[in-house]
This record gives C-alpha cells, sequence and structure tokens, in this order.
C-alpha cells in the first residue's frame, strides 16, 4: 500500500471530515481545507494539515477529494481564484465525490483535462454511518488507469467500490441511488403512520417485517425516528432535496417518468418551507403524519 501518498481534501462536512480521517488513519499523508474555518478540529490529532486554499491542498496532493454541496460549489472549489486547479501539477488526479450534475461533472473533467489533470467522479451512499465506518458504497465514473490510482485511498472510505463507466457515469448511478431512496423512504413512512392510525405495536411490527420482503436499511435503522418524530442529523431533507433536483433534470433529458420523486420532492420541499431543512431525510414521515393528523 501506497502509504506515502499524498491525499488532499476539499470539503469537510459532515461525510467529508469523517472520510478524511479515515483516509488518515490508512496511513496516508493527509492535508485539507474548508470553507468555514476551525470545522472538524479532532483531524489535527490524526496528523491532517490544514491548508489556506484548495490551491494549497492540490499543490501539496497527488490525489485531491472534493466533497462538498452542490454542482456550482465544485465549480468554484476547482475553477475559483485559489482553485484546485491553479495548483495541481500536470499528472495529479482529482476525485469528486460530491454529488452533482452528469453533465457538469464531464464538462470539469474536460477543462482540468486540458491542464493535463485526470478526474474521476466517485460519489457515495451509505450517509454518515458509512462515512464514520469507513462502509461506503462509492460509484466510480472515469478511466479504469485512474481508478487504479486512486483506489488504494478509495478503499480507505468504502466496503464497496465499482467502476460504473466512463466520467459522469458516477453521477448518474447516485442520481439512479436517490431515486430508489426516495421511494424507499416514502413506503417506510407511509408503513409507520398507517400502523400509528391503526393503533398497532409499531415496534413489533418492524421486528416482524424484518424477515419478511418489506426489510429494508430504512426499515431497519429509520422507522425509530418516525416512530418517535424526532429526525437528528444523518442526511439533509435540502440535501436529498438537491439530489432529486439533479435525477429528475436528468429524467427529462432521457424522457423518464419519475412519479414517486416527484412526490418527494413536493413533501421536501413543505418541509424545507416549514423550516426542518436540516433534518435527516427521515422526516417525510413527518410531512406524512402531518397529513394523517398525527402530532409533526
Amino acid at each position: 500500500m501506497p502509504t506515502m501518498m499524498r491525499v488532499g481534501f476539499v470539503g469537510l462536512g459532515t461525510m467529508g471530515a469523517a472520510m478524511a480521517a479515515n483516509v488518515a488513519r490508512g496511513g496516508f499523508s493527509v492535508s485539507a481545507w474548508n470553507r468555514t474555518t476551525g470545522r472538524a478540529p479532532e483531524l489535527a490529532a490524526l496528523g491532517v494539515t490544514r491548508q489556506l486554499s484548495p490551491a494549497a491542498v492540490a499543490t501539496a496532493s497527488d490525489v485531491v477529494v472534493t466533497i462538498v454541496s452542490d454542482t456550482p460549489d465544485v465549480e468554484a472549489v476547482l475553477f475559483g481564484p485559489d482553485g484546485v486547479a491553479e495548483g495541481a501539477a500536470p499528472g495529479a488526479l482529482v476525485v469528486d465525490m460530491s454529488t452533482i450534475s452528469p453533465s457538469a461533472t464531464r464538462d470539469f473533467a474536460a477543462r482540468l483535462a486540458g491542464r493535463g489533470v485526470a478526474m474521476l467522479d466517485a460519489p457515495v451512499s451509505g450517509g454518515s454511518e458509512g462515512a464514520q465506518k469507513g462502509t461506503l458504497s462509492i460509484f466510480v465514473g472515469g478511466a479504469a488507469t485512474d481508478l487504479e490510482r486512486a483506489r488504494p485511498v478509495l478503499e480507505a472510505m468504502g466496503r464497496t467500490i465499482t467502476h460504473v463507466g466512463p466520467i459522469g457515469a458516477g453521477q448518474a448511478v447516485k442520481a439512479v441511488n436517490q431515486v430508489i431512496l426516495a421511494g424507499t423512504y416514502l413506503g417506510v413512512a407511509e408503513g409507520i403512520v398507517l400502523a400509528l392510525k391503526a393503533g398497532l405495536d409499531v415496534e413489533q411490527i418492524v421486528g416482524a417485517l424484518a424477515g419478511g420482503a418489506a426489510q429494508s436499511w430504512v426499515l431497519a435503522n429509520r422507522s425509530g425516528r418516525m416512530l418517535s418524530n424526532d429526525y437528528p442529523l444523518g442526511f439533509k431533507v435540502a440535501l436529498h432535496r438537491k439530489d432529486l433536483g439533479i435525477a429528475l433534470a436528468m429524467a427529462r433529458e432521457l424522457g423518464a417518468e419519475l412519479p414517486v420523486t416527484e412526490l418527494a420532492t413536493i413533501l421536501e420541499d413543505e418541509l424545507i418551507a416549514a423550516g426542518h431543512p436540516d433534518d435527516d431525510m427521515s422526516a417525510l414521515a413527518r410531512a406524512i403524519r402531518a397529513r394523517s393528523g398525527l402530532p409533526g
């Protein structure tokens, strides 16, 4: 394992900070930058060096991981003043692990290629728990040779690493993932609300359903939040709503109809307007509870 590979992180949010920590624990030399200074102070104890800009991170790194909120944020940290592109030497590799537009990803990769810098798109699934435990599923788009360069770093963050196609394909797979999650969360939320309205023992029901076809990660890990109507930070409603916007734009380009996804966006817009953008996305149950006359 190339323990001396230099890895940079641009973005130390809930996901990025945990992922950077796991890379540092994996024996890599890690440097980092975050827009809000002082974020993730615990990384210092793991030997992570803070830099003053994305460009400085790139100068100090062989592989630069970017993980920020949205497409404009990725463009800013890559190509804005003191961006990654200014500091990356020819031959460097950028791995964008944000969730952004597939078409924008292809454009960013072409712009970096003009500077001799390679790019992979490698969005993830598994939530904050997976980021902390290093068990993320990672969907990688780009050249196979670039993936092999990045693989040791990705293996420090994830359990399942799948090369899904050329650049942009990782983002397309992530859009599919978010669409499926929307339907799963809605289904579990509606089931929990129906059980509550029927006066059933919901905890008993969840245990019973776990042995049948209704079993899912959402049922096992988020039904308790839906039952207690408490949604501590996991994956923010606002971020999932952003991801569904990407999926719906992709669907329009391809001529696909996504009625369940459209319903999820309506409910998430209601939650955001009601002041719940930072709730875990299991708060979809909050919207369904309210429509059903349960405490919201």
